[in-house]
């Protein structure tokens, strides 16, 4: 097992090594470069677009607002919290930088993956419109590439279970036994209950709960970790400058702090921040396929808000947060440096929102994961095996609460990493579809672009 396991963590190093850093940085880079910088200069009018999709009565399953909180309940998780601390552990607050890097070029990947998503989306055999990656590979590319639609689908199935599940349960696990005692097991049989309520209602069901949990939550976060940043108002420009400072030069050993050169800053900043808000991953395109929209670049611009709300604002507080109460030279990682973090700026309550946020996060991830897993199994073999689905994905919530899931992670990992290969080769591929259809929107609606 031990051989195997090390087999596996050279698969993730590889997977998970420069090539594919390298690739899902320079997508973003080309499609923000052939969208001439679209995705930075419709900001504000995307976040009216989103306001305005808060209802619609166009084709579709749920409102463009949904569809985009059903997407953040998948990434806003232990990525903002546990991964932006493993960032700036292992890469010094320079990683800071690079997450900030990937979060704006990964605007455009999102805004690319949303617009194919809904372009080339079906209506399936009970009359619900589902897309994504396989279907825009299918269709786009064309039969010869349908392989490259099966293999997404297969790597999307099977990191569902890890990353999306198991890992996620025993995180809801983990955080409520520290702060209340609960066992595990009583913890596994109430989140698997009340995921179980949830995914037999659908996507409809899972957009309105994500909808009502996602914002209180991510505000809440959001407004503690603002108290602590305004209460050090006067540090915030030294730890900017220790970020911008740190992105280009060693960080030297200090305190807990063991030192990170640059290319860790780099490594570390980038590979968390994909983890984060999943740009170029292709799982958020499942959700945006179901909004109601005949607009693909509208449902474009909603879609690539979920990367600038994951990452350059809910990782960037957790980020200040840590370096402006010093915690991040105290040689913590992880959940725990981000509870040390919010419990030094906010004694006695500050851990406990770290808790919970986690908790809740984690639980919002379990059911917009259990959506992408299920379009994948659809397209691979039809809507027949999907009571068996959910009722495996239920299972895997008791497991994921009880066990210790190094293996789990380790080819979760693996299948998460692999996800995006398909995904960005069919990006590159249908880029000048994207193109196009961009700038057709804005010639038709304004001479901007």
């Amino acid at each position: 097992m031990n051989a195997f396991e090390d087999l596996l963590n050279s698969f993730s190093e590889l997977v998970w090594g420069p090539v594919m850093l390298g690739f899902l940085l320079g997508v973003g880079m080309f499609l923000t470069v052939g969208l001439r910088a679209m995705p930075w200069r419709k900001t504000g009018a995307a976040f009216g677009l989103l306001w305005r999709g808060r209802q619609s009565d166009q084709a579709g399953e749920i409102t463009p607002f949904q569809a985009l909180m059903t997407a953040l309940s998948a990434t806003i998780g232990t990525g903002n919290i546990a991964g932006v601390a493993t960032a700036i552990a292992l890469g010094g607050p320079g990683a800071v930088f690079w997450m900030w890097v990937t979060a704006l070029f990964g605007m455009a990947t999102k805004y690319a993956e949303a617009v194919l998503a809904v372009r080339y989306r079906e209506v399936d055999e009970v009359g619900r419109y589902v897309g994504g990656p396989m279907y825009y590979i299918r269709s786009g590319l064309g039969p010869r590439w349908r392989w490259l639609a099966a293999l997404f689908a297969l790597f999307g199935m099977m990191a569902s279970f890890g990353i999306g599940n198991m890992v996620q349960a025993n995180s809801v696990a983990d955080g409520i036994h520290s702060m209340f005692g609960v066992e595990g097991w009583v913890t596994g049989i109430v989140v698997t209950l009340s995921v179980g309520v949830v995914i037999l209602g659908g996507v409809r069901r899972i957009a309105v709960v994500a909808s009502r949990l996602v914002p209180v939550m991510a505000i809440a976060y959001v407004a503690a970790a603002m108290i602590i940043i305004l209460g050090n108002l006067d540090a915030v420009p030294d730890a900017l400058g220790l970020i911008l400072q740190h992105a280009f030069t060693e960080a030297a050993a200090t305190g807990g702090f063991a030192g990170a050169t640059v290319w860790a800053a780099i490594r570390f900043g980038v590979a968390r921040g994909v983890f984060s808000n999943e740009a170029g991953l292709g799982s958020a395109p499942i959700a945006h396929a179901a909004a109601r929209t005949n607009n693909p670049v509208n449902q474009g611009m909603v879609a690539m808000l979920g990367t600038f709300i994951d990452t350059l604002v809910i990782c960037t507080m957790t980020a200040l947060v840590i370096i402006l109460t010093g915690a991040w030279s105290s040689g913590e990682t992880g959940t725990g440096l981000s509870a040390l973090a919010f419990h030094t700026g906010l004694p006695g309550v500050g851990g406990y929102i770290v808790a919970i946020a986690e908790v809740v996060f984690a639980f919002t991830t379990i059911l917009g994961w259990s959506y992408y897993g299920e379009r994948c199994v659809e397209y691979l073999f039809g809507m027949r095996p999907i009571p068996i689905y959910r009722l495996l994905w239920l299972v895997a919530i008791m497991v994921g609460t009880q066990v210790k899931l190094d293996l789990v992670w380790l080819i979760a990992d693996v299948m998460n990493g692999l996800m995006a290969v398909p995904n960005l080769v069919a990006l590159v591929l249908l880029s000048p579809v994207l193109f196009k259809v961009t700038r057709d929107h804005f010639q038709c609606c304004d001479r901007s672009l």
